[in-house]
């Protein structure tokens, strides 16, 4: 509660003391804010993702929960056959 009413009196001490910028804006700066805001954004999720991968595989090891347990998994079969190829070779 304490932490609530600071924030609040310096909101006010903020808006109270606020003097006007006359400065004009660029649109090329406002482009390279959205562009900052944007990498910040997309550098989070990317964060959160492998933070969820993460948490979600030591939950998994935990409970004892197998992530591969339906899936089947294909024989690696190579088959040459030699006269179709020695007939592309000549």
């Amino acid at each position: 509660m304490k932490t609530l009413r600071t924030l609040f009196y310096m909101v006010c001490f903020s808006i109270i003391f606020m003097t006007p910028a006359h400065a004009y804006v660029d649109p090329s700066v406002t482009t390279f804010a959205i562009q900052a805001v944007v990498g910040v954004v997309v550098a989070g999720g990317a964060v959160a993702g492998v933070l969820w991968r993460k948490a979600k595989k030591k939950a998994m090891k935990a409970l004892n929960i197998d992530e591969n347990a339906g899936k089947t998994k294909e024989a690696d079969l190579v088959v040459f056959d030699e006269e179709k190829t020695t007939e592309k070779n000549k």
